[in-house]
Parts: C-alpha cells; structure tokens; sequence
C-alpha cells in the first residue's frame, strides 16, 4: 500500500529520502499546523489565484507595540483564520512583547503572537499551538 500524503510541510523542505521533491505531512496534526503557519506568513496578493489568501501581519510591522495594535493582529488573524481553515477553533490568542533577552530581539519593537487551538481530526479533537514573532 502506499504511503499517504495530506500536504506539503511548512516551511518547505527537500525530501532527499524519499525521493520526493519536498517534504510531505503524513498526519492531520502536521498538516493543520503546515496550513496555519503557511496562511500566517502569507501576505494577501501573494497566492496565485486566490488573492486574498493569507494575513497581512507584514503591514503591523512599523506600528505602535501597543494594545490597539494587538487588537488589529488579533482579528487579522481570526478573520484569516475562520475564512480558510474552518475546522481550526482558536482557545486563546495572546499576544505580547517578549521578555528581554528572548529570542535575542529587540523588546520594545518586537511581538510574539502564540495561537492555542483546537481542530478535529474524524472523531478526534486535539490540541496544539504555534508561536510567531512579529
């Protein structure tokens, strides 16, 4: 039997052991987490064919860190999120300035936005999350 692919993994990859050209999620947990990451990163414009495709979170990136541009990345992402991976359920989005030191940026200029979510895989709900810095 052969082996069973969703999707392409995010961020892409060469797939040297299998002979495939990129590397491939074989698990609904994978996938899901591919998909958000890669709708995340996507500047609207950016996909052929479906130009709305995406978040544009670049566009934030010269705006006040300050709460009125959280809530614009929050419903950014939610609207993003609800339009292209409905079987995706967001727990909790936080999003904050890192602690100093972290990630070896700039505190005062930079984001981390971690997204908790939900999705249903058959019968299944399971859980993970992602972390992103803006």
């Amino acid at each position: 039997m052969a082996e069973r692919f969703i999707n392409i993994a995010f961020p892409f990859e060469d797939d040297n052991l299998k002979n495939y050209f990129l590397k491939m999620n074989k698990d609904g947990k994978q996938a899901i987490k591919s998909d958000l990451i890669h709708l995340l990163l996507t500047t609207p414009g950016d996909r052929l064919y479906l130009p709305d495709f995406g978040a544009d979170l670049r566009r934030y990136l010269f705006e006040p860190n300050d709460a009125d541009t959280y809530g614009a990345i929050r419903a950014e992402i939610q609207e993003a999120i609800d339009k292209y991976i409905p079987n995706l359920k967001i727990t909790q989005l936080k999003i904050e300035k890192p602690s100093e030191g972290e990630f070896n940026v700039d505190s005062e200029h930079t984001a981390v936005v971690r997204i908790d979510y939900l999705f249903t895989e058959g019968a299944l709900a399971k859980a993970d999350f992602i972390e992103i810095t803006i």
